[in-house]
């Protein structure tokens, strides 16, 4: 009496009769636009179309965690999917139930839909039943049609579900109602009344319960304040019970009862005594793969998600994370008294260790990490706390070399030294470079030499299009042809050869890139602009009968 819902479930899966057409029970993992995908615990999942789960008036009737029953069509439809139906578990069922119904003398309920030779159709749930003319009344009746829509009470006296025949008998009922000693016992019941029964029969939907000589159904949702798989997992055909009438109705005589209304639900003001927020210690009461059963008191379980059992593995199975039995501090996220339902997370229970390392390190901070992984966009790398940091691939070096030969030298499972560029503890991201230990030559260049600054370079490289010059160590820039000479050079290796040294401007610095645009042009615009300065500089004496042509000579000697 004290297992868990979650462990007796479990158990119940792994029992399931897995022939097509076998009834299972399921939880709902997710649900699309089209389909609801269920968990039965067979190798893989299965899918039921979400029109089977709409009411009346197409609104869904299930969500996410929810358990259901359906039947199986298929456990391989060609493409690896596993086939369920609700319509068809709600067929079977409804065939059960009947039977159990026709072997007790239960009354059934159906709508009278038509007639046909012999006497009338009865529509019970999702199955049709036929009422011999003989056993509509306790009294012959010629025309009995007057029944057509209207719903009568009667008991199944006959079931063929390979012919898909169902007799049944409103005689039977009627004579039935009128026992004395049956009207005697209705008319003592009284909702809210506790009265002594005897479990007389199991079903999947709860128990029938005799009650002397009126049967009461307890629903499987009223046997205990714990969520209850099947009915024998409470009671047993035999067992002396005290049960509470929940509701009477005298004109159907159909008799609810309850069991857990005898005791006060754990569940009353769970709200007031698990505010959100709070931590707890639990016990793990099931394990499944989208998360953890958790029992935080005695009838009120909650569900540890898998994304909210570690702050590092989000991705690993449950069992890895915790077992059975094992206590665990939680915190409760949420409370749905009314449904019965409690979110609960194990990782808020501990400390955010990318909260922690945002509270003891700096940006800029140089410190030592350990190779994890190598990807195409860089090196994982582990970090205090068990936590990862990412060295991307631009952060490795200031050349620019391809992804495969920047990573050649890095292994899994090397130390190195590392420099932190960014912390964002909200979006689990700390960005790390190595790059950053050294200095830039290209910057150290780009900051002494600005835009418009002459310098004196070698010709490294020429092609008609242009020639590579070197402006420093490891740093070299690009003049174009069109930058030559302000006549128009076709082809810059006619103009130029490898190993010159010749002067330019620089005309422009692209950090971004790492590109430095020079010029020869652009070198004799600046040297004429400073002649310019100095001959403006002249005495009036010194520039008269002076030509420009003779200042810019003088300017360049």
């Amino acid at each position: 009496m004290s297992e868990s819902f979650a462990e007796l479930f479990e158990n119940s899966v792994e029992q399931q009769n897995t022939k097509i057409g076998a009834l299972l029970m399921g939880t709902v993992v997710d649900i699309n636009r089209e389909k609801a995908i269920i968990n039965v615990g067979l190798k893989s999942e299965g899918f039921v179309s979400l029109d089977q789960f709409k009411d009346a008036k197409g609104e869904l009737e299930i969500a996410e965690g929810d358990i259901v029953e359906v039947a199986l069509e298929s456990i391989d439809d060609g493409l690896g999917h596993t086939l369920l139906s609700r319509e068809k578990a709600k067929r079977i069922k409804l065939w059960q139930t009947l039977e159990i119904a026709m072997n007790q003398k239960e009354v059934v309920t159906g709508i009278v839909t038509g007639a046909v030779k012999g006497g009338l159709t009865v529509d019970i749930g999702v199955v049709k039943a036929f009422l011999p003319g003989s056993l509509v009344d306790t009294h012959p009746v010629k025309d009995f049609s007057y029944l057509t829509g209207q719903e009568i009470e009667a008991i199944v006296i006959k079931m063929d579900e390979v012919r898909n025949n169902i007799v049944i008998s409103r005689k039977a009922v009627m004579q039935e109602a009128n026992s004395a000693d049956r009207e005697a016992l209705l008319e003592g019941l009284e909702q809210g009344q506790e009265i002594e029964g005897i479990v007389k029969n199991l079903a999947d939907y709860g128990a029938f319960v005799d009650l002397g000589g009126v049967d009461g159904l307890l629903h499987i949702t009223d046997i205990s304040w714990q969520r209850v798989n099947h009915p024998s997992e409470k009671l047993t055909i035999g067992d002396k019970i005290i049960v509470k009438i929940l509701n009477y109705d005298k004109e159907k005589m159909r008799v609810s009862l309850g069991l857990k209304q005898l005791t006060a639900s754990p569940w009353d003001n769970i709200s007031d005594r698990l505010p959100l927020g709070k931590k707890v210690l639990g016990t793990v009461s099931n394990l499944t793969d989208y998360g953890a059963f958790v029992r935080i008191e005695e009838g009120v379980e909650g569900l540890v998600h898998v994304s909210e059992m570690d702050w590092t593995n989000a991705n690993a199975r449950p069992s890895k994370i915790v077992k059975l039995g094992q206590e665990v501090d939680v915190v409760v996220l949420d409370v749905q008294e009314s449904k019965h339902r409690i979110s609960l997370s194990m990782k808020q229970a501990q400390e955010n260790p990318w909260e922690a390392f945002e509270a003891s390190h700096n940006k800029g901070d140089k410190i030592g990490v350990t190779v994890k992984s190598i990807t195409d966009f860089g090196l994982f790398v582990g970090l205090p706390g068990g936590i990862d940091g990412l060295i991307h691939l631009a952060d490795l070096a200031w050349e620019k070399l391809p992804a495969d030969e920047l990573v050649s030298n890095y292994s899994k499972g090397q130390e190195l030294e590392v420099v932190i560029l960014n912390i964002d503890a909200e979006k689990e991201r700390i960005s790390l470079g190595i790059k950053q230990l050294q200095e830039d030559d290209f910057s150290s260049y780009a900051t002494s030499n600005k835009k418009g600054s002459v310098v004196k370079v070698t010709i490294t490289e020429v092609t008609p299009r242009g020639a590579v010059v070197a402006l420093a160590d490891d740093v070299t820039g690009y003049l174009k042809a069109g930058e030559i000479s302000e006549e128009r050079v076709e082809d810059a290796s006619t103009m130029l050869k490898v190993g010159d040294e010749i002067e330019v401007a620089i005309i422009n610095i692209d950090r971004k890139t790492r590109n430095v645009s020079v010029s020869i042009k652009a070198k004799n615009s600046v040297e004429e602009k400073a002649a310019m300065a100095d001959y403006n500089k002249q005495s009036s004496s010194e520039i008269e009968g002076a030509t420009l042509g003779d200042l810019l000579k003088k300017a360049k000697k």
